[in-house]
């Protein structure tokens, strides 16, 4: 098939620095897609103002590549189907989350180019037997069909550590667009900003923030590096992430205040600086550091369960539940940190919604 071009206003979105929730999965008590929960899902993203969204990614859960549950295209395609309809006056980027060898990598791709999508966020998790030759090559294979955004996954939750070499290789390949960097370690972070600040291909690549324990420090810090006698500065322009799957209509809110910041090179970001702990902590809460994040995608669930936009916290996998206390470390940030939340947004959306919750 003809190789995916990614759209001119589409790239300056990505460039500028937008907010792209991950989105999750709705299911019913016996772990069924709740289709129109799935569907307000979309909804309550587009309407917060979210620059895109990330479906098939690993909050809409892995599992649903399953052959015997068989929900991948399903919800790209209803996910799809939502924005068709919103028939938005601003640009959208849809990010379709890639994974497997790669012979599935290519076939999700075809898929997704298929549908619509516009990006292929890249997972190089699972593939321990693949050397960084072999994962380049992948790249390479799916670049081929789509525009790439890459993923660095910490290894916590199925990534793995890459040396610096393996990041300005894959920064040289045609169609990468974006890397999403979610190593949760600034060594790790450091590699592959400077190698994208070493690139020729730098001012093609837009850099995402994914490290949900850093998130405004990623977006407000100007990572400057000496390259061959030049200073070259390289920036996160937004944030790809789980964590903005919730209180979303805040998070657009937040990302409009980074930039003003970053516009103003006088202004003082100790309050950010502050805002990025409290940010942090709620992250805890949510994605369960505690427990080795065992309890991350309940986590998202469960705030969206309190606000109304999800009837349960139903993973697929049975065994993926709320962690012993999780649940009243929710209700302490929720507490400490009010001015976070968008429960208001979220109640008048849902007023409006009667075609999918009469």
């Amino acid at each position: 098939m003809e190789q995916k071009k990614l759209k001119p206003v589409l790239a300056a979105l990505l460039q500028e620095g937008t907010v792209i929730p991950a989105h999750p999965l709705a299911l019913t008590a016996d772990r069924k897609l709740d289709e129109k929960r799935q569907r307000l899902l979309s909804r309550y993203y587009i309407a917060s103002g979210a620059g895109g969204m990330a479906v098939g990614v690993h909050s809409t859960q892995f599992e649903i590549r399953d052959p015997k549950i068989n929900l991948y295209e399903t919800v790209l395609r209803m996910a799809m189907q939502e924005v068709e309809s919103a028939n938005l006056q601003r640009p959208f980027i849809m990010v379709a989350g890639i994974c497997g060898p790669t012979d599935q990598a290519v076939a999700e791709a075809k898929l997704a180019a298929s549908l619509g999508y516009d990006i292929g966020l890249l997972s190089m998790g699972g593939l321990s037997h693949y050397s960084e030759k072999d994962l380049l090559e992948r790249t390479r294979a799916v670049a081929a069909i789509m525009p790439v955004f890459g993923f660095y996954l910490q290894p916590a939750v199925g990534g793995r550590i890459f040396s610096y070499s393996f990041w300005e290789e894959f920064a040289a390949i045609e169609s990468i667009v974006a890397i999403k960097v979610a190593a949760f370690n600034r060594y790790c972070t450091l590699d592959v900003v400077r190698a994208v600040a070493a690139s020729p291909r730098k001012d093609a690549i837009a850099l995402y923030t994914g490290n949900d324990d850093n998130i405004i420090a990623d977006l407000i810090t100007p990572f400057r590096f000496n390259i061959n006698g030049q200073w070259v500065e390289k920036n996160f322009a937004g944030g790809l992430l789980g964590q903005w799957a919730i209180w979303t209509s805040k998070a657009v809110e937040l990302l409009d205040r980074i930039k003003a910041v970053r516009a103003d090179t006088s202004h003082n970001r100790a309050d950010l600086l502050a805002e990025g702990v409290h940010l942090t902590d709620v992250n805890a809460s949510i994605f369960d550091p505690a427990h080795d994040f065992h309890g991350c995608i309940p986590g998202i669930h469960e705030v969206l369960r309190r606000q109304g936009l999800l009837k349960g916290t139903w993973c697929l996998n049975e065994k993926e539940q709320l962690s012993e206390g999780q649940a009243d470390e929710i209700t302490r940030v929720y507490t400490a940190y009010p001015h976070m939340n968008d429960d208001a947004f979220v109640t008048e959306f849902l007023s409006q919604q009667s075609d999918l919750l009469s």
